[in-house]
This record gives structure tokens, sequence and C-alpha cells, in this order.
């Protein structure tokens, strides 16, 4: 990339107070039709932040062998589960994408390549909070998929490059959990607030501390901390989006966090907010 390259991505958005980023715990995927505190919490911090330009959204649901962007005009609505009720299923959620800032999304990280991506859409990682917090769906929103190969340090360090977006009203959000183990679930407390075993106590605890320290190399070298992280992450896919989102934090930044509660036996809510 050059200098007439860099020039013409700042020129396409204005130079805008700096947007928060967001990393959203998605939970079950009924929470899209459910009124509980957590579709609140992603409400009341869309209320809390400017009106973004577009959204780029980093889903634990998009996880690819290389690194890829949606840039149609209309994304799909993904329904990428099973089991469910009808009523999950018939949900909609019409946003349009942006063609434009998939291609600057694709200039910012380059060397890195990034493929413009015209099949995916927007998966219930994305559209099942999304919808909550603008749920008028007039906000364009483009994804970026997660690299399987690649380490949590390379995802942190990737993510920098996506900070100029902030500048340009460009809401950047993580979406997926913490703790999030699926074959441990307690199904008799699956809807029961701050239910959890004792290793999600302590992951839940750990994590929110060194969070709130701003003390990330723990949480990026997760493999390293002991047994209750590796139940905690059993696979990356769904703790990769918190990394991408503390890879943007500046450090004069506050980070604050929101839905921070256990919910059967072995999935976090918790959230995160960056300025």
């Amino acid at each position: 990339m050059n200098l007439n390259d860099l020039q013409n991505i700042s020129e396409n958005f204005g130079h805008t107070q700096r947007m928060p980023v967001l990393f959203l715990g998605h939970g079950s995927p009924m929470n899209a039709i459910e009124e509980n505190q957590f579709v609140q919490g992603f409400r009341k911090a869309a209320r809390e932040i400017p009106k973004p330009n577009a959204i780029l959204c980093i889903s634990a649901h998009w996880y690819t062998e290389g690194t890829f962007v949606t840039a149609m005009d209309m994304p799909k609505t993904i329904h990428d589960f099973g089991g469910f009720p009808k009523a999950l299923f018939d949900v909609q959620y019409p946003a349009p994408g942006d063609p434009e800032l998939a291609r600057e999304t694709v200039e910012l990280l380059a060397p890195t390549l990034v493929e413009e991506d015209h099949n995916w859409g927007l998966d219930h990682g994305a559209w099942s909070v999304i919808k909550h917090m603008y749920p008028e769906a007039d906000i364009p929103v483009i994804q970026l998929s997660i690299d399987y190969t690649k380490p949590p340090q390379y995802h942190f360090d990737l993510a920098k490059k996506l900070h100029k977006l902030r500048e340009k009203g460009i809401l950047i959000i993580g979406s997926g959990n913490i703790v999030h183990n699926l074959r441990l679930i307690d199904w008799k407390n699956i809807d029961t607030v701050g239910a959890g075993w004792d290793w999600a106590v302590e992951a839940r605890e750990k994590t929110n501390n060194w969070l709130l320290d701003g003390n990330f190399q723990p949480i990026i070298e997760y493999q390293k901390q002991g047994t209750f992280l590796q139940y905690a992450v059993p696979t990356p896919d769904h703790y990769l989006p918190l990394i991408y989102t503390l890879g943007l934090k500046d450090t004069s930044e506050e980070l604050a966090l929101f839905n921070d509660e256990l919910i059967g036996g072995s999935l976090s809510m918790t959230s995160v907010r960056i300025g």
C-alpha cells in the first residue's frame, strides 16, 4: 500500500469522534428472539455510543482457512444452527452491505491477503446481537472472517491495522463467548443466570481481572494458563473475536464489562466495551 492508497481510504469516510469497540458474548441463538437481561444489555450498549456509519463484525461463526470479508450489496441472513423453533428461522435481518468498506478493509490489512466474498452473508454471531442494537437494519454491516490456521497473537496484531476505521464512524464488534464449552453444558441450568462449574467461575474471574488490569498477554497466551482455560476454551473460534477487540484498544482507553454472567455451567455472556 502506498501513500495515495492511504489517502483514498481516509477520504471515503470523514473523520468522526473515535468509535468504541465492542466484544459481545452472544450465547444461544435464542437470544435473537427472547427478551432477557442480555439483549437489554446489547440495546443499552448501542444507546451509549454514537450511531455508527457502518459495522464491521468479527463473528465466531465465520471460521475459515485464510481471511475473507463480505463485499456484497445485500448480505443474506444465515441461519447457521439446527434444532431451534421455526420463529428463529423466520428472523431476517436485511441490513445492507458495504462493498466500499470491504475494499478499504482489504487495503488496510495488506500485506495480509484478504479476499472479497460474495457468498457468505450475516451469520447468527452477527445478526442475533446487532438486531437488538439496531433493529431498523439501517446500518451497513460487513463481516471479517477468522483464519483458523493462525495463532492468537496473529489475530491481535492484525486487528491493530483496523484502528483507522474507528476514526471514521465504523463500529467494530467481536462476537463470541469467552467461556464456551458446549460439551459440558449443565442443561438443567441452561437458563439459570450465575450457574457455572468451578472451572468456569475461575476462568471468568481470571480473565475479567486481566481485562480490567489491561494485562492482555495471558489472555492471548490462554493455552499456557492452566486447565480452567483449557475447559473454558476447548476450541478458539468463540474466543478469538475477543482477541480482535483487545487488539484495537489504545493504551489510554478505558475498558468496561457488561452482561458479565455465567449461564448453563459452561457459558459466559461477559461482554466488553473499549472507549
